[in-house]
């Protein structure tokens, strides 16, 4: 058994949270779900929806996976210090990072993906980019993996990314009856991405 934390914010993205939620709620014998913010209580996402979480430091279990979401709310948070000093103390202490459509551009502020291979949101590319110029932003990618970091384009990119990661710790089979269960169709191939118009 695995935990996964996510780590919320005001104002984050709700999709970017409920999507691979979705996916890995589907194997519940293999993830624990857990929810925190920097002070705990109430947060609410971009669309009004009330999440109770935890504070950091009172977590019941171990972060294995820690899930990044993104939304306007990165805005408040990316020179925020507490924040950041918090994202790398859980990215240190996870085994697993994946992050979703803006999350990177947190990720990439407290510097824990110099040096890596990133992607983001494609509609607020150049602020994410503008974050560091010590990651290798790639624009034309659904997902990418950089060792133990996921990192996902746009919103939707979530539930494509979750599902890979899915196939990469279990099975390609088991990600696609995941899908098929939730109705959803996955694009398996993180190089093959709809919304890249450059």
């Amino acid at each position: 058994m695995q935990t996964l934390t996510a780590l919320l914010f005001d104002d984050f993205e709700t999709l970017d949270l409920f999507g691979p939620i979705e996916m890995f709620g589907c194997l519940p014998e293999h993830y624990r779900l857990q929810f925190t913010s920097l002070n705990g209580g109430i947060i609410h996402s971009k669309h009004g929806v009330a999440m109770q979480t935890v504070a950091v430091t009172e977590l019941a279990h171990q972060t294995d996976i820690l899930l990044m979401v993104g939304g306007m709310g990165t805005r408040q948070q990316i020179n925020h210090r507490p924040f950041l000093q918090t994202l790398i103390t859980l990215v240190d202490h996870a085994d697993w990072v994946l992050s979703v459509c803006t999350g990177s551009a947190l990720l990439a502020k407290a510097g824990v993906l110099d040096d890596k291979r990133a992607t983001s949101n494609k509609l607020s590319w150049q602020w994410v980019i503008a974050q560091s110029d010590k990651v290798h932003w790639a624009e034309q990618a659904r997902w990418v993996v950089d060792g133990k970091f996921y990192t996902s384009s746009g919103v939707s990119a979530g539930m494509d990314m979750a599902l890979g990661f899915i196939a990469d710790r279990h099975d390609i089979d088991t990600a696609r009856q995941i899908a098929h269960y939730t109705e959803y169709r996955w694009q398996e191939n993180s190089e093959i991405d709809d919304f890249y118009h450059g």
